[in-house]
């Protein structure tokens, strides 16, 4: 299972970023774990609660190119360094 991790707030293309992303390592074998599947109207903070249970259970994650810019990316990648989850980052 591979958690996709990548700038969502403050963008307008990160639904088709993420499906792209995800159908590419979904034809490549991987179970992935997509955070923008979640469609409610929750805050900030809970999303990321939902995130980081998904990320807890991932086998490693993908920061995808931007995630420097994004405090909810840069926060899933600390947690995934502190529980030991590897990480891929994807070529700028």
């Amino acid at each position: 299972k591979i958690y996709l991790s990548g700038p969502i707030t403050g963008t307008t293309d990160y639904k088709e970023r993420f499906k792209a992303k995800r159908e590419e390592l979904e034809a490549q074998g991987y179970v992935v774990l997509d955070p923008t599947y979640i469609l409610a109207d929750l805050s900030w903070l809970d999303y990321m609660a939902i995130d980081l249970a998904m990320l807890e259970i991932a086998d490693c994650i993908y920061m995808m190119k931007g995630w420097r810019q994004s405090a909810g990316a840069k926060w899933e990648h600390e947690k995934a360094l502190i529980w030991e989850i590897p990480v891929i980052y994807e070529e700028n």
